[in-house]
């Protein structure tokens, strides 16, 4: 069923269009994935689609009673608000119920137990049963510690564009609304977040237009590909994967027929020279057609990003971390690391947000001073730190004058000199867009832009620190391609599963209280390694358990296999008790579907099954134990 439509449209900003006379459909379980060059026009696809913006021509029409919700890349909230009511107050109907379900809740476990608030728990639970709002709140419960989002009592104010992104997409996904539309929603997540939302999303029921950089995200939840490319946007049936094999045929197509017409108008042209005469209608006829077939536009070129920027040499010494640690307050972030960083180094760094990653590159630049240890940097390193915030970019200058602080010609891979005009066209800034200041642009055009001053440097030893955060994909293939090549050393920090496959040799893992772990390889060896090491550890438990239960102490003398009286009767009495709890816990299943709004009762279901299941699992170990000696 289509349950949104654009018809014709189109959308322009000032000298730039983005996108015209689009005509797509969106059936009510698509899950569509939009890519394109960044200031392609891609965000504002997605706001035209949810009603946020109108386009120039055309319009957009939704299915009557389709619910649909937005998640921005840098959205905005009430930083007076808790984190609580932003996820649950900024809708109405049972969102607001279940807010005031919980705040009520913590209240009571605080300690007020007046009749009043116990009278109004009991009808909120009520309204909550009859609007369905019980499936709303296990599954707000499963966000909300999925994404890590553990004090909901802080306020917005206080917290980190990370943490406010993720506040941001908990209350979409617990929304569940029949068209959602997320903007970079994988930007400030960690590899372990990415690939539970990657599950989740696999599972919604619901209709999903998303842009990501992500490739591995992008091929496992998607079954669409929109690419707005050249004002066009062209709709490909199937994943990521599918949609570079259809891109490649098509792009091989063009070229074909891109030749075939230069040899047609050649010939063409070479008839008329020689001085055709009008005399027939057969002649008119071909003069007429060569002229219409001359006055065709040619097909605007694709722009591609050329990184081709040579770098400084480098020396033998390049930078020795000696027992660094870094601690603010009882947080380690890091603990005595000691690692002599080589030419040829490709690292990758990865762990849980917060765990001191930036802060790592910031104390090899000096940006951070370490709590102990010290840092020794050779004298012909030259480092280029692309961080996260983009730190350098100032909102008020021009495009040409940001670059032209650096350099006013560039050295590029081959020792040629060019300007830094050129330098940008082949970043895909126009002549035009190079005079524009900066506060005008995308996030991934100011991205990009960022990522050429700092490789305008010549740097030898490269700091990336989540570099794929709103560039588009083909920028990140054409870095890729850069660092191919790149005579120098690399540590880039990253979430990006796909960019740390194509581009590190070795992992380093930031772990709880500051240790931090290496693994040879890159990010899809780091995965084999870790399952291999959890498979072991739970062998290795199963194995211990088993030889605990088995050994008899060597103080102990040997005794008979023979069981006594006693040990006969516990044989029986567990023998009865596992019947009991395999009969009991089926039970429990039924009872907890039964129950699902009686938030009381399905506690006390849950912490007894808990406890029949622990029980079990011993009496089992026990039985088996005496069902050995038994039968011997």
């Amino acid at each position: 069923m289509n349950i949104l439509s654009l018809e014709n449209v189109s959308k322009n900003y000032g000298f730039k269009p983005l996108f015209e006379g689009v005509t797509l459909g969106l059936e009510e379980r698509d899950k569509i994935g939009i890519i394109g060059a960044n200031g392609s026009g891609k965000s504002t696809l997605l706001k035209v689609i949810a009603g946020l913006e109108e386009p120039d021509t055309g319009r957009v029409v939704r299915a009557k009673g389709k619910s649909v919700a937005f998640l921005a890349q840098n959205p905005q909230f009430d930083d007076g608000l808790t984190v609580l009511e932003t996820i649950f107050a900024s809708s109405g109907g049972v969102m607001r119920t279940i807010l005031e379900y919980e705040t009520a809740c913590h209240d009571l476990a605080a300690g007020n137990d007046s009749p009043k608030l116990l009278e109004r728990v009991a009808e909120l639970q009520h309204d909550l049963e009859m609007n369905g709002g019980w499936e709303i709140e296990t599954n707000a419960r499963t966000v909300l510690s999925q994404l890590a989002i553990n004090d909901t009592s802080a306020l917005m104010g206080t917290l980190s564009g990370g943490q406010r992104k993720r506040v941001a997409l908990a209350h979409e996904l617990i929304f569940k609304p029949d068209i959602l539309i997320l903007d970079e929603p994988t930007n400030h997540l960690d590899a372990d977040t990415i690939e539970w939302l990657e599950a989740y999303l696999a599972r919604y029921t619901g209709a999903l237009l998303l842009v990501t950089h992500d490739r591995y995200f992008l091929d496992r939840v998607t079954d669409r590909i929109f690419e707005v490319d050249r004002g066009e946007v062209q709709s490909f049936g199937g994943n990521y994967a599918y949609y570079l094999e259809k891109k490649a045929e098509q792009e091989e197509l063009r070229a074909v027929e891109g030749h075939k017409r230069e040899q047609l108008i050649k010939k063409e042209l070479a008839w008329l020279r020689r001085g055709a005469k009008a005399r027939t209608r057969k002649s008119k006829h071909r003069i007429e057609a060569a002229h219409a077939l001359m006055a065709v536009p040619k097909e605007k070129a694709k722009g591609e990003v050329d990184i081709a920027i040579g770098s400084k040499r480098l020396g033998t010494k390049v930078i020795e971390i000696n027992g660094v640690s870094k601690s603010y307050g009882d947080n380690v972030l890091v603990d005595g690391l000691t690692y002599l960083l080589k030419r040829d180094d490709r690292i990758g760094i990865i762990g849980a947000n917060g765990s001191g990653k930036t802060t790592l590159l910031d104390m090899i630049t000096g940006r951070v001073a370490p709590s102990n240890g010290d840092i020794e940097i050779g004298q012909t390193v030259h480092i280029g730190y692309y961080d996260q915030e983009s730190r350098e970019l100032n909102d008020e200058q021009r495009v040409i004058d940001y670059i032209r602080d650096v350099a006013e010609y560039v050295t590029t891979a081959d020792g040629t000199q060019i300007t830094a005009g050129k330098m940008l066209e082949k970043f895909l800034f126009s002549p035009a867009e190079q005079y524009a200041v900066i506060g005008n642009l995308s996030g991934g055009e100011r991205r990009r832009l960022y990522l050429l001053r700092i490789l305008m440097g010549s740097p030898n030893v490269l700091l990336l620190d989540e570099p794929t955060n709103d560039l588009d994909i083909p920028t990140l293939i054409a870095l890729e391609e850069y660092l191919d090549d790149f005579a120098g050393a690399l540590i880039v920090v990253s979430h990006d599963r796909y960019f740390l496959d194509r581009t590190v040799d070795s992992i380093f893992r930031f772990e709880p209280g500051g240790r931090v772990r290496e693994y040879a390889g890159d990010y899809s060896a780091y995965l084999e390694r870790r399952q291999r090491e959890e498979a072991d550890r739970r062998e290795l438990e199963a194995a211990n358990s088993a030889a605990a239960s088995a050994a008899i102490p060597a103080a102990v003398k040997p005794r008979s296999n023979k069981l006594s009286f006693k040990e006969l009767r516990e044989f029986e009495a567990v023998e009865l008790r596992i019947a009991e709890t395999e009969k009991r816990l089926p039970e429990i299943d039924a009872e907890l579907a039964a129950a699902a709004s009686d938030a009381g009762r399905v506690h006390e279901l849950f912490v007894e099954q808990q406890k029949l299941n622990e029980q079990l699992e011993a009496d089992l170990e026990r039985w088996a134990e005496l069902a050995e000696r038994h039968e011997s």
